[in-house]
């Protein structure tokens, strides 16, 4: 509990020690200066915050380009407001029908990881992992993937799945490319829904990069 002021005019300030992040804000009267009238004045202030943010309109997307040999590991984080229940967020492929899709459909997540050709790998040639429900509702939800090696973590909103891919992902053949908001060429893998994302992306982040300012500047 924060105690208040006394009279009209002063003003009492407390800092908080450690930031918060929240969506809404509840503020709950315990009791009242018995000596004035019933009132509260009340302001918040927030913590300094770089946002970068980017609109699709159902038919673009956005082309990043990398080294390749030099990542040992890759680290993707953005967030999303849509108000659309399917779109392709990210999507990554190579040969072979090998690719790796984020994908929203019906308003839950998916991340689907494919071995193209599954004669040579038979076993678990598909990986399909659904996260989230009713993220259609044109609000922030942020999405971060991790992959150490076999180690993937996959994060919607603070819930993570965490799974090992059994050696399949040594396996990918995948370009260097990266896309966001769509599919260069609709229907050349096997996604889900070829839709391409219609909303707006803020931060989106690969192993540091901050990709939509490199987008701005080149």
């Amino acid at each position: 509990a924060f105690s208040g002021n006394m009279n009209a005019d002063s003003v009492v300030y407390y800092k908080l020690q450690h930031s918060i992040k929240a969506r809404f804000l509840r503020f709950v009267p315990l009791d009242w200066n018995p000596n004035g009238r019933i009132g509260m004045r009340i302001e918040v202030y927030g913590c300094a915050y770089r946002s970068e943010v980017v609109g699709f309109d159902g038919k673009s997307y956005l082309i990043y380009t990398f080294n390749q040999k030099l990542m040992s590991a890759h680290v993707i984080s953005l967030k999303f407001k849509t108000l659309q229940s399917d779109g392709i967020l990210l999507h990554r492929e190579g040969q072979n029908g090998d690719h790796i899709t984020l994908e929203l459909t019906k308003g839950k997540l998916s991340l689907l990881i494919n071995l193209g050709d599954t004669k040579t790998h038979p076993s678990n040639a598909q990986i399909n992992i659904k996260l989230g429900s009713l993220l259609d509702d044109q609000q922030w939800h942020s999405v971060l993937i991790e992959q150490f090696n076999n180690q993937v973590n996959f994060t919607v909103d603070k819930h993570t799945h965490h799974f090992h891919t059994k050696g399949e992902l040594n396996y990918l053949d995948l370009d260097s490319e990266l896309s966001f908001g769509g599919m260069p060429v609709p229907g050349k893998s096997g996604t889900l829904s070829h839709r391409n994302f219609h909303g707006c992306f803020e931060n989106i982040y690969y192993n540091g990069v901050n990709i939509i300012d490199v987008a701005r500047r080149h």
